[in-house]
């Protein structure tokens, strides 16, 4: 759903009063939090959406990754997993199987376990988790906290929306997108733990509303302004190129729409950085807002957990719920 008929309808939704829901109070939190006791909480989310690869194994394996990042964001742990499918009755079962076969293993690697899920039959395939986790409510890290100062840390590189809606196309083929294949099939929980083992203030996932909108949602929710350097945006392979020949994803445009009026300059910004600001992100990094003096630590645990850490600016009192692209 794109971001604002989304707001739109949420404001209509009853008001939710549990003083055990600690997300109540956090606006665009990536994940529903429920505290059991003092020292653990039930971190849920669910996620699924149709292929964007043509190997249904891989896409199997980038669909769980996926899922599993908002638990990941919010510093949890994931525990179990139920799968979402929807399927045509036209195409082979075996697709299904081997969509399946490659969830399983990441959610296997992430030291979860699958107890179920739910199949409809679809008009073309779908695939994605709802996941449980765990979270310490005292560790727990969300879009609130950033702080005049914090630096900003990407995790991962930008372009997987232009690059999916290239191969879509027939542009190019997916051997051509390695690079970012794997970047999606990579979980984030190792840069969790980095994070958490380092402290920081605040995070988020990017995903479907791109850098501009999710970084947008921090920054408003922390109250705070972001300063993105252009010159710093780290992005996989062919994506300039693409996007310089208008293989924009739809929603790139809706992100757009929405999110650019909060840019302060952005009359200034060059329509190439739009594009890779605004593209939506498959299992896209944790942006991770850590105060300056613990940046230098930051990017070496993410390094040793063989991570990349792309310092991409910073947190600014300047123009709060904004942003400005240097």
């Amino acid at each position: 759903m794109a971001p604002g008929p989304l707001a739109q309808v949420l404001r209509q939704l009853p008001t939710v009063t549990d003083e055990n829901l600690l997300t109540a109070a956090i606006p665009f939190a990536d994940a529903g939090v429920y505290r059991l006791s003092e020292d653990c909480a039930l971190v849920q989310s669910a996620d699924f959406f149709t292929p964007i690869v043509n190997d249904p194994y891989t896409f199997g394996r980038i669909a769980a990754a996926n899922a599993l990042s908002d638990i990941y964001a919010m510093g949890g742990r994931p525990l179990t997993v139920m799968n979402l499918v929807g399927f045509p009755a036209c195409l082979d079962r075996e697709i299904l199987v081997e969509i399946l076969k490659g969830g399983a293993e990441k959610v296997h690697e992430a030291g979860a376990v699958i107890v179920g899920g739910h199949t409809v039959e679809d008009d073309e395939p779908k695939y994605g988790m709802a996941v449980t986790g765990l979270v310490d409510p005292t560790l727990m890290v969300s879009t609130l906290g950033a702080r005049p100062g914090d630096q900003l840390v990407l995790t991962k590189p930008l372009g997987s929306g232009i690059l999916a809606t290239a191969l879509k196309g027939e542009v190019i083929a997916e051997e051509q997108m390695v690079e970012a294949i794997r970047g999606m099939e990579t979980l984030n929980r190792a840069a969790s733990q980095a994070m958490l083992d380092v402290g920081v203030n605040a995070c988020t996932d990017i995903t479907g509303f791109g850098l501009l909108g999710h970084a947008l949602e921090l920054a408003e929710a922390s109250q705070v302004g972001l300063e993105i350097d252009a010159a710093a945006l780290h992005i996989y392979p062919q994506v300039m190129e693409l996007a310089s020949i208008g293989l924009i994803p739809a929603g790139s445009y809706r992100n757009r729409e929405h999110y650019m009026t909060k840019v302060v300059n952005r009359e200034s910004v060059a329509p190439e950085i739009v594009d890779i600001l605004a593209d939506p992100q498959t299992s896209g990094g944790l942006l991770i807002a850590v105060s300056a003096e613990k940046l230098s630590c930051l990017a070496s645990s993410l390094a040793t957990a063989g991570c990349s850490a792309f310092h991409i600016g910073r947190v600014v009192g300047d123009h709060p719920g904004q942003m400005r692209v240097m």
